[in-house]
């Protein structure tokens, strides 16, 4: 079965305001759908990060597409990894995200590229063998992935512009109390039994007050998390820890509080040495295979976030499952703006691993069936988990119309690529920018 067309459609979809130790979100996000067709008239579909470099890469990958068999994808990883390790000799830079957005790192381009092809010729493959994607990856160990309800400090506004404005469904969210509603109201829809809060945006006083409040309101039987992106010091860090040794007890974790692994590792070390065992969890100091066994080495890290979308595909999610399980470190999921394709490739990769045992997280309750390109609308949760569908493949088809709407608004916007630092400084302070530590 040999790959005859490459449709690449970028897209954009309304976000809210939210906020992160980044920034601010911009009313629109912007992912590409890729959709490979074949000689045996089926089609595979994908979905990866958006604009233009992500675009670009695609477009350059086409001609090492056509005309090969969906099947025989290890010569063309081959020749990504090939690139990717030229660009890591040539460049001096880090492949951590600590400094750039998710999405926005040159270094980790080519496993990007080549993980957004894979999942399109796994959607291939299982439809042309009957079989769900899960299953092509050594079958299941779950019969349901499990997501976490994803709190964001956000400012008033529901995404979108104009005429395209969204409802804002969970309102402004920059107190306690007001991250307790949002919680309520996300679990009360999705079913969500794990909550992850996105901090690094109030003083630290503050987002320890709303983990408390938190616990609060759902009790110790629902596990808590934080996760600041990198914008405490260390002393900050092990402060805040020893706040909420209880808190982020019980299946719970502190996720990237400080910059780098040797960071991580004096929080970890001081954090023991208190009688304190919250694990740390990280998906921006480690992004690749070769960070994990460093982050193992210094007992920084004990639960990787991992991601299909950057690792470089379902396999690799695969390959890192096994890889954590004989390091005994524990895995879950990170989660970038996305839409239901996404949704799906992730709830496949989960469940085919079987020491993926935290909830994924999921940015999917903050987008808008307005904007969903599957076809038959949003995808289902039943108590905070997505179920593996009996169909072949990634389980989900586009919704043309929808994709033409999406890719018209893509044409019409202002900007190419994500930039937090930006929006704040436009609508938030006209000087900020982002600091790390800084608190």
């Amino acid at each position: 079965m040999k790959v005859t067309a490459v449709k690449l459609h970028p897209v954009a979809a309304a976000d809210p305001p939210l906020r992160s130790s980044y920034g601010l979100h911009a009313p629109y996000a912007i992912r590409t759908i890729v959709e490979i067709e074949t000689d045996e008239g089926i089609a595979g579909i994908s979905e990866t990060y958006g604009g233009e470099q992500p675009l670009a890469l695609l477009e350059a990958a086409r001609a090492l597409l056509i005309g090969r068999d969906v099947f025989q994808l290890t010569g063309l990883w081959k020749s990504f990894e090939e690139k990717a390790e030229a660009d890591a000799r040539e460049a001096a830079g880090d492949r951590s995200q600590t400094w750039l957005l998710p999405g926005e790192n040159p270094l980790d381009r080519h496993t990007r590229t080549f993980a957004a092809i894979e999942i399109a010729c796994l959607d291939a493959i299982g439809k042309a063998l009957g079989k769900p994607a899960c299953d092509l990856l050594g079958g299941r160990a779950r019969e349901q992935a499990a997501f976490s309800a994803y709190l964001f400090y956000k400012h008033a506004g529901g995404g979108g512009l104009g005429d395209d404005a969204r409802e804002d469904e969970y309102g402004e969210g920059l107190t306690p109390e007001a991250m307790v509603r949002q919680a309520r109201q996300m679990i009360a829809t999705y079913g969500f039994r794990e909550i992850k809060l996105k901090g690094g945006v109030l003083d630290p006083d503050l987002e320890i007050e709303t983990i408390r409040a938190l616990q609060g309101e759902f009790g110790r039987a629902v596990p808590l998390r934080i996760d600041p992106n990198c914008a405490w010091s260390v002393d900050t860090s092990i402060r805040v820890g020893e706040a909420l040794r209880e808190e982020l007890s019980g299946g719970g974790y502190l996720e990237d509080p400080t910059a780098t692994l040797e960071g991580m590792s004096q929080v970890r070390r001081r954090l023991l040495e208190k009688g304190i065992d919250t694990p740390l969890a990280s998906n921006v100091a480690v992004t690749t295979f070769g960070h994990v066994p460093q982050a193992w080495k210094l007992d920084a890290v004990q639960i990787v976030l991992s991601d299909p979308h950057y690792w470089g595909g379902l396999r690799a999610q695969r390959q890192l499952d096994h890889l954590c399980s004989v390091l005994g470190m524990g895995v879950s999921m990170h989660s970038n703006n996305h839409l239901g394709v996404s949704l799906m490739a992730m709830a496949h990769a989960a469940a085919a691993c079987p020491h993926l045992t935290y909830a994924c997280d999921t940015h999917y309750p903050w987008q808008t069936a307005q904007d969903e390109v599957v076809a038959g609308g949003r995808i289902p949760f039943h108590n905070g988990c997505v179920r593996i569908p009996e169909k072949p493949g990634l389980g989900v088809e586009l919704d043309y119309d929808q994709l033409a709407r999406l890719k018209e608004r893509y044409r019409k916007l202002p900007y190419r690529k994500r930039d937090d630092e930006a929006e704040m400084r436009k609508h938030v302070d006209p000087d900020w920018k982002r600091m790390l530590p800084r608190w």
